[in-house]
């Protein structure tokens, strides 16, 4: 029986650490979408740019989390021998690798809304001060009950904050950040003339689509295998996941007036919104969240575009920054049982949580790129932002013209 009993343990421990490294692989996916998504959104010269920023800031990344980041999320280092690193068949060292691709996309949320002016090696500084530092304060807060966050909003209104799987942790942290970075950089040169903004064509639709739709898929990755375990596993995240989605393609389909930019970004608003409550609400909530988010990126990145004189070329802002907050407010309307959802959440920890990782962010990530100005500068030279970020940086086109 002892010997049955530890066979059964060994297999639960091996099934939960293939589980959770199939979702690591999914969310490493995705971040092939954030360089098709920049790639197709920017203008031709910028292209190489796009797609060397995202993999040398997920390398980066990567070393900012393993040697610094992670431990002070959850107070884990991995400088023991190898032998006790594979205690449990190697469980925290494949959860490592699936927070990680968490960690990582916030750079990869950034770099869509620097594009085409930022220059390439102050970027990944501010990538390895973001990722080891900024970004796992704001996580070991939320997921670990770090600095008696999480106690306190459940002292004072009876629930801590939830956020299953990164509306404010992952994406508003990241959106807000890219803010900070946006202004400091400041618009492209002929983006506005006379106060009216000039349109940018995209170099290519077909790449956006490809982007939103890897981003897409691999969502279900990040949003149901946050559970990370196969007993919490839920098929609600999954459907609800479903219907924020399409909410938010068709919000941004009816909207955005069949714009194809908005209609590929209308499913990932939906998706960074449902991300909080997604294991919780019912999936009408979800739909309507993410009816909500679609809407709501296509009115902020037309504001800021137009009337606030914000270029911010992917709309990282409005999609990641705005949407996140929404999603995590959202998740204490929609997940209350009076309105269909399974209870467990609290209106006020949900605002209160949603406002302290606005903040963090925000201020964070201005203070970051804020420093690195002063010291290294962020911007290429006019005449190197002209000749496109591919000549002027990589010295290679993205289409060999020969």
């Amino acid at each position: 029986m002892e010997h049955m009993n530890s066979a059964v343990e060994s297999l639960l421990q091996g099934t939960n650490t293939l589980f959770i490294l199939l979702g690591a692989i999914m969310v490493l996916a995705m971040h092939a979408g954030f360089a098709f998504l920049e790639v197709g959104t920017v203008r031709l010269k910028n292209q190489v740019n796009a797609l060397s920023k995202i993999i040398s800031d997920f390398g980066v990344s990567t070393l900012a989390y393993f040697f610094i980041g992670y431990q002070i999320s959850y107070g884990v280092s991995f400088y023991s021998g190898a032998e006790e690193l594979v205690t449990g068949q190697g469980y925290e060292l494949v959860k490592f690798f699936f927070l990680l691709t968490f960690a990582a996309a916030i750079p990869a949320i950034v770099s869509g809304g620097i594009a085409e002016r930022a220059k390439f090696y102050p970027q990944l500084l501010a990538t390895f001060l973001i990722v080891a530092f900024l970004y796992p304060l704001f996580e070991g807060m939320v997921w670990n009950g770090n600095f008696g966050f999480q106690a306190f909003l459940e002292e004072q209104f009876g629930l801590p904050f939830r956020d299953f799987a990164g509306s404010i942790v992952v994406h508003a942290v990241g959106g807000w950040i890219a803010l900070g970075a946006v202004l400091l950089l400041g618009q492209r040169q002929g983006r506005y003339r006379n106060g009216k903004v000039v349109a940018f064509a995209p170099s290519n639709i077909p790449f956006l689509a490809l982007g939103s739709w890897i981003l897409t898929v691999g969502w279900f990755g990040f949003n149901v295998m946050s559970a990370q375990t196969v007993d919490s596993i839920s098929g609600l995240v999954a459907v609800n996941s479903l219907m924020a989605m399409v909410g938010g393609t068709l919000a941004a389909l009816v909207v955005g007036r069949n714009d194809p930019g908005f209609i590929h970004n209308g499913p990932l608003a939906g998706l960074v919104a449902i991300c909080a409550g997604s294991d919780i609400v019912h999936p009408i909530g979800a739909l309507v969240i993410g009816l909500v988010a679609g809407a709501l990126f296509v009115w902020a990145f037309t504001t800021t575009q137009n009337k606030w004189k914000i270029d911010d070329v992917l709309g990282v802002w409005p999609l990641h920054g705005l949407c996140g907050a929404w999603g995590g407010i959202a998740a204490g309307i929609f997940g209350l049982q009076a309105l269909g959802g399974l209870g467990e959440v609290s209106f006020m920890s949900q605002l209160v949580g949603t406002v302290a990782g606005v903040a963090i962010a925000g201020i964070g990530g201005y203070v970051v790129y804020g420093i690195i100005k002063a010291v290294f500068g962020l911007r290429l030279s006019e005449e190197e932002e002209f000749e496109g970020a591919d000549l002027s940086i990589h010295k290679i086109g993205a289409v060999n013209e020969d």
